[in-house]
């Protein structure tokens, strides 16, 4: 209906009464609802319409496409598609078959020739896409490298700068996921690079940095690595395939026994109900063991790395457990051993109760 409007709105301003024209006229009159301007702009089209090119080889090479517009120079100039819009010089230049892609600055989209449903704005944003479908990057250079990967989204300066055939990643920031090439990674905040060969992974930029609410009770912590604000893996891995240097625990779980639990209540700028809480507190874990603490990015001890005292906490049970069937099995042992010896001494006296000898009654009277 909205279409019918339209052309029922141009008819009518047809009909007005005619005014007095441009000079120079403007260019335009061409079959279809077309408009061109500039040095072969438009220059092979036969059967599309509602085309519009503006710039020297600006839609040079499209034939019969539909609603695609072309402004700068080598805008769309091997297009084919459909429902493409390009501006700026040389955005969108080596599409061909790809279509409902929007190229907003210069090289946007550069490379791209099937790729379908791509948003790109900035200079050279997206541009060495290919065939990727259904991203979406604004700022300079945002995944300038991506070639096959699909449904990712990149805001900001060489967001997700590096990524070639990821897919489903986002990142918001300047520099953000600027070395992800996985899959189905998050990366928010400026400098918050991510990593290569990772896939659904969340890094959030200050997450080691701010205050957290402990409302909830102060013994509840979100779970995060403090080292680079990462989310996600460092909390939940724990398949072989993601470790190395394995080694049993030993005598390095006896660290245990130089930590000192404490009863504490978070300041009230924290946690104005100031519960009380069980813990430890984490630069006197630093002094026993630097590695059980976590650090923020300056350095300064964060928190105690409570999944280490886990499992020393276990090693040391273990110990003790095996410790304890031990005594169990020797005095089991002993237990049977004194049963044993006792029926053997129970024997050894029946027997000598048999074999006494009756004693000689002397009678008093003669």
């Amino acid at each position: 209906m909205s279409f019918i409007f339209i052309v029922v709105s141009l008819i009518c301003l047809c009909l007005l009464p005619q005014v007095e024209a441009v000079s120079p006229p403007p260019a335009g009159g061409y079959p279809g609802g077309n408009t061109a301007e500039g040095q072969n702009a438009l220059l092979s089209l036969t059967a599309g319409t509602y085309n519009t090119a503006i710039g020297i080889y600006s839609l040079l090479s499209l034939s019969d496409g539909d609603f695609c517009t072309g402004v700068g120079a080598g805008t769309l100039l091997a297009n084919t598609g459909d429902q493409n819009t390009a501006t700026g010089a040389g955005a969108l230049l080596s599409n061909t078959e790809g279509n409902f892609n929007t190229a907003n600055g210069a090289f946007a989209l550069f490379r791209n020739t099937i790729g379908s449903v791509n948003t790109a704005t900035g200079s050279s944003a997206l541009q060495g896409n290919t065939t990727g479908t259904y991203n979406t990057a604004t700022g300079y250079l945002a995944l300038s490298n991506n070639t096959e990967g699909g449904g990712n989204t990149a805001s900001g300066y060489r967001a997700l700068h590096d990524n070639t055939t990821g897919n489903q990643n986002i990142a918001i920031g300047y520099y953000a996921g600027h070395d992800v090439t996985g899959d189905g990674n998050v990366c928010i905040g400026a400098n918050v690079f991510g990593a290569v060969g990772v896939d659904n992974t969340t890094w959030i930029r200050n997450v080691n940095t701010l205050t957290q609410n402990f409302s909830a009770g102060v013994n509840d912590y979100v779970t995060v690595r403090l080292s680079d604000g990462r989310l996600g893996h460092s909390a939940v891995v724990s398949s072989q395939r993601y470790k190395e240097d394995i080694k049993p625990l030993a005598a390095t779980s006896q660290a245990l026994y130089a930590l000192k639990p404490v009863s504490f209540r978070l300041k009230k700028e924290f946690d104005p109900a100031q519960p009380v809480g069980f813990g430890l507190i984490a630069e006197e874990v630093e002094k026993v063991d630097p590695a059980m603490v976590y650090r923020n990015d300056k350095g300064q001890v964060e928190s105690v790395r409570y999944e280490m005292v886990n499992a020393m906490l276990l090693n040391e049970f273990l110990k003790e457990h095996r410790k304890v069937e031990q005594l169990e099995a020797t005095v089991a042992n002993l237990v049977a051993t004194v049963k044993e010896q006792t029926v053997q001494l129970q024997k050894v006296s029946a027997g000598i109760g048999v074999n006494r000898p009756a004693a000689n009654v002397v009678s008093a009277n003669p």
